[in-house]
């Protein structure tokens, strides 16, 4: 299992980018950056920075969208840092969530969204691409090589994943819907024609490390990633609006919103959100990754067992260096090594 962290490009720039760099030498392999261009910094000159700091993790986007940004310009903006830099960026991609409900829009359309990750996987591993009546190709590209890891949550997006993404992103760490979501996602690629186990699985969910038998303790955890509850409650509610709260979409994944009034998007993503108070207890244990070191590994190995490739920590909380020291001293290789003990 691969392991990524997931931060929020606030200023001070320079912190995110000696986050980054510690995460490569504690081993994780992906560092990602959020991309909501109202709410955060520009992910781009960030990503060069931290590339330019670093020698082996690879930068991505979690996630970008095919609707604030130009198809063309975000192919361009990936394949020239892996000119750069030797082909070490992923593009996370979705139909859009903060990005465009903070300018007032809507998400883009699922066909949107499968025509952007063509032109952006054709542009960014340097092949021409038919778009808008022309043929189009980057002169300059000769090693660019990029994977698109699209990000979904309801039935039909997950469809589409399996049948054109590289990768799936799923932000939350509940096992009975990472499971349900991985069968359909494999399933969506080999109706397709495709390898249903090709498709790379990555996880994305806050990582809290403290002492998970101290009560007062566990609370603390509890409250600093409840603000996920509530961003994850957003698709949650856009699946609802679609589907009903019954049928193909599993109720765990369902329930938990009916009490969601509101979301002021100024506080995204954050530990401070004070529009989560809908979020139980129950909803941030299952969808996060809280506790003891030994909590952690045996959620990890679960996973990976579902057949996720990639844990993807989230660092938006009171406790980041010790939560990534914790990962790099004890958790990343106490999952290695039960996986040695089993194979």
């Amino acid at each position: 299992m691969d392991f990524g962290v997931v931060l929020q490009p606030d200023p001070p720039t320079q912190r995110t980018v000696e986050i980054a760099k510690r995460a490569e030498s504690y081993g994780f392999t992906h560092a990602w950056l959020f991309d909501s261009h109202l709410l955060w910094q520009e992910p781009f000159p960030i990503f060069s920075k931290i590339l330019n700091e670093t020698h082996r993790i690879k930068v991505g986007t979690y996630v970008t969208n095919p609707a604030t940004r130009d198809w063309t310009v975000l192919a361009s903006a990936f394949a020239t840092l892996n000119e750069m830099y030797g082909n070490r960026t992923v593009c996370g991609i979705g139909r859009g969530d903060s990005a465009l409900r903070a300018l007032g829009r809507k998400p883009a359309t699922l066909k949107e969204l499968r025509q952007a990750i063509h032109v952006i996987r054709e542009l960014a591993n340097s092949r021409p691409v038919e778009h808008e009546g022309a043929t189009l190709r980057f002169p300059w590209a000769r090693t660019s090589e990029l994977e698109m890891w699209v990000a979904a949550y309801g039935p039909l997006a997950l469809k589409l994943t399996g049948e054109v993404g590289d990768g799936f992103i799923l932000q939350l760490a509940d096992l009975d819907i990472a499971e349900w979501m991985i069968k359909t996602v494999r399933n969506a690629a080999e109706a397709a024609g495709r390898d249903p186990m090709a498709v790379k699985f990555c996880i994305g969910a806050p990582m809290y490390v403290g002492d998970g038998d101290d009560p007062v303790a566990r609370a603390h955890m509890i409250d600093q990633c409840r603000w996920f509850g509530g961003m994850v409650g957003n698709h949650v509610a856009d699946i609802v609006a679609k589907y009903g709260s019954s049928g193909s979409v599993p109720k765990a994944l369902t329930d938990y919103i009916e009490g969601r009034q509101g979301y002021d998007y100024n506080s995204h993503g954050r530990a401070t959100n004070t529009h989560t108070d809908f979020v139980p207890d129950e909803i941030v244990e299952r969808f996060c990754l809280i506790g003891s070191p030994k909590e952690h590994i045996e959620k990890l190995n679960a996973l990976k067992d579902l057949g996720v490739s990639q844990f993807a920590g989230y660092l938006q909380h009171d406790n980041k260096d010790a939560t990534l020291a914790a990962y790099g001293n004890t958790i990343i290789p106490g999952v290695q090594d039960a996986v040695l003990a089993r194979s």
